[in-house]
């Protein structure tokens, strides 16, 4: 009789230790599956690479340009020429009291001739420190020129300098007589080119840079 009691207290308490121990497992499970697992990992913020940059005060792809390397838009109206970490804005007004060149050349695309007056492009260059009589190293420097609608064209520095070359390249205000309308206010003009393919309207940035 004293045997089966014990045996029916030993059971008695291993179902009790089994009970406990399942309930807790459950309780456990339970507390998981109610826990909001997407609210313990912070979404990852989108990185800000400019895209959002509003550039509609730019006018222009020219314009724009240097804009995400901290440099500053070029207004409307203006032309930025810059060399050895200097610039020097022009505008219209500013460019008619210069010394002019008025230079007559043959306009392949319109099948016409065309008188153009302007500024020497050399002239504009030393004022900001660019040789006038280009030698040894000199020769490494050429000029990027751009125009408001992202085109692009290159010269070399002997190329634009009548002390080394023939051709004349000017920064034209007028054509015909007029100051220029839907190509200005500055072009660049050259001559002794066969097609006008290096000519740029809407003129608006000249970068003189070293060859490495």
């Amino acid at each position: 009789m004293r045997m089966r009691v014990l045996t029916v207290l030993v059971l008695g308490l291993g179902v009790g230790t089994i009970g406990a121990q399942n309930h807790s497992t459950t309780a456990s499970q339970g507390q998981m599956e109610g826990m909001d697992m997407g609210q313990s990992a912070t979404p990852a913020k989108p990185a800000d690479n400019g895209a959002g940059m509003d550039m509609t005060h730019c006018g222009g792809m020219g314009h724009c340009m240097g804009m995400g390397s901290g440099k500053t838009a070029i207004p409307d109206g203006v032309l930025r020429v810059s060399f050895a970490g200097k610039s020097t804005d022009w505008t219209l007004a500013k460019l008619v009291a210069l010394p002019h060149k008025t230079v007559t050349v043959h306009n392949e695309h319109a099948k016409a001739d065309q008188t153009y007056s302007g500024v020497l492009l050399i002239d504009l260059l030393t004022r900001l420190g660019v040789s006038a009589k280009p030698h040894g190293k000199d020769s490494l420097f050429y000029i990027v020129a751009n125009g408001s609608d992202g085109y692009e064209t290159v010269y070399s520095v002997g190329e634009i300098n009548p002390d080394v070359h023939d051709a004349t390249v000017i920064v034209a205000d007028a054509q015909d007589g007029k100051p220029l309308t839907t190509e200005g206010p500055f072009k660049m003009v050259a001559t002794r080119e066969t097609r006008p393919a290096r000519w740029v309207r809407n003129l608006v940035s000249i970068r003189v840079l070293a060859a490495q």
